[in-house]
């Protein structure tokens, strides 16, 4: 699983990138134009990224606006519903207004901070993203 953590903080980037290490191959970036081009040449390389762990509150671009330039290029790319990026809002808000809009804006999950190893474990099993041998 190839996962991208953006978060223009440092020490929540590298806590979130410390976690999903556990589940795959994990990419960080610093900002939401970052994030915007490393999901693009990711597509261009037909190697895309399966989650994404994206902070709202960036200074140069927020994160609503950087979820929907990811799904505008996995529409150029004529990604498949079924095979979207999976894409955890994170924000330090759990107002309904934030998590509304996370997810009117086509995230698949949001968590709030501070988070850990299990909030994002659970996150990832409800989506389905984390394969069990038996």
């Amino acid at each position: 699983m190839r996962i991208l953590v953006v978060d223009d903080d440092f020490v929540s980037r590298k806590k979130m990138e410390v976690i999903m290490q556990n589940f795959g191959e994990c990419d960080s970036v610093k900002n939401g134009e970052e994030a915007v081009t490393t999901f693009r040449k990711a597509h261009e390389l037909n190697e895309p990224y399966d989650v994404i762990s994206l902070d709202i509150s960036m200074p140069d671009i927020d994160g609503f606006t950087v979820l929907s330039r990811i799904r505008d290029i996995e529409n150029l790319f004529s990604v498949d519903s079924n095979n979207k990026a999976k894409v955890i809002m994170v924000t330090s808000k759990s107002d309904k207004d934030t998590v509304m809009a996370s997810i009117s804006t086509g995230c698949n999950d949001y968590i709030v901070k501070p988070f850990n190893w299990k909030i994002v474990f659970n996150k990832l099993v409800k989506l389905k993203v984390l394969k069990f041998s038996q």
